[in-house]
């Protein structure tokens, strides 16, 4: 009886988040119907949207009677520098996402020079889950209202002896995001922005807060795109971080991308990347590529 009545009281929760579960519940779903590149590629943090900024969009080709998902593969290769980054999220009604990335930082031949012994590595695992609040970027057309979504990303990294050496406060922390995405079709624009508070040290794998600054802070996202086709995406993102440690500035992060969708179900991005200066080392400019699989 009490199971039932606790059931009972999530009903009208969940009839909210989930409007077209009753008909999912008896077959009548979709598990396709987005438009190509409408639905975000995969950011270095595994969510949907580009490489470095966040959009509100949710995961896999689902329309709001379905269930979609993909799985990415990221790389991203500076003058000093490697990262990459496997991860996958799951899409329920083009309405909740939840996704997971394992990101891999590698210091090379520069670890040797940083004291840390060449080919030293950082890792991080990325807990995230996304629900989508109001609107829809590209099938409110007849009205400017954007998408907006509000985002939480849990993030472990594993050097927690190092990340404390160099003044981090902690090898966790938790990441808030509201981003908000307009695709305006007849002038094929996409347009984007995004608010993070945030603690994290270079996207958190160099650990959160420092001796500089131990509180969180909002940072900025944006980006821009013009959709050349409807299968090729090309555009710009910027992302603030904090400057949380003394011992090295932390710089913003710049990319000019293009996005191809060499299938509905398959998708690569390139873009050149500028992450600035880290960890002493400057000039950390470079290329990013990923590859997303997804229905």
């Amino acid at each position: 009886m009490a199971k039932t009545a606790r059931l009972t009281l999530f009903a009208p929760l969940l009839a909210i988040i989930f409007p077209s579960l009753p008909a999912f519940a008896q077959g009548d779903y979709r598990s396709g119907g987005k438009l190509l590149l409408t639905g975000g590629v995969t950011s270095v943090e595994g969510a949907s949207g580009g490489g470095l900024a966040t959009w509100s969009t949710i995961a896999g080709d689902e329309t709001e009677r379905g269930i979609g998902a993909s799985a990415s593969a990221t790389w991203i290769e500076t003058r000093d520098f490697g990262m990459t980054a496997f991860g996958g999220k799951i899409g329920l009604f083009d309405r909740v996402e939840l996704s997971y990335a394992r990101q891999r930082f590698d210091t090379n031949a520069a670890g040797a020079a940083l004291g840390l012994g060449a080919g030293f590595a950082f890792g991080q695992d990325v807990f995230g889950a996304k629900l989508r609040l109001f609107g829809d970027a590209v099938y409110d057309q007849d009205r400017f209202l954007p998408q907006v979504s509000i985002a939480v990303q849990h993030k472990h990294a594993n050097r927690g002896a190092v990340i404390g050496a160099i003044g981090g406060r902690d090898d966790s922390g938790t990441d808030y995001v509201l981003s908000a995405t307009k695709i305006i079709l007849d002038k094929s624009l996409v347009l984007g922005g995004a608010a993070r508070l945030t603690k994290a040290n270079q996207f958190g794998l160099l650990g959160f807060g420092g001796d500089r600054q131990g509180a969180a802070t909002v940072q900025f996202e944006g980006s821009a795109g013009v959709l050349v086709s409807h299968k090729l995406l090309v555009g710009a993102e910027y992302r603030s971080k904090p400057d949380n440690l003394s011992f090295a500035q932390e710089d913003d992060a710049y990319d000019l991308f293009a996005a191809y969708a060499l299938h509905r179900h398959l998708t690569v991005t390139a873009a050149y990347v500028d992450l600035g200066d880290i960890a002493t080392v400057k000039a950390q400019r470079g290329f990013f590529l990923s590859m997303q699989a997804g229905f």
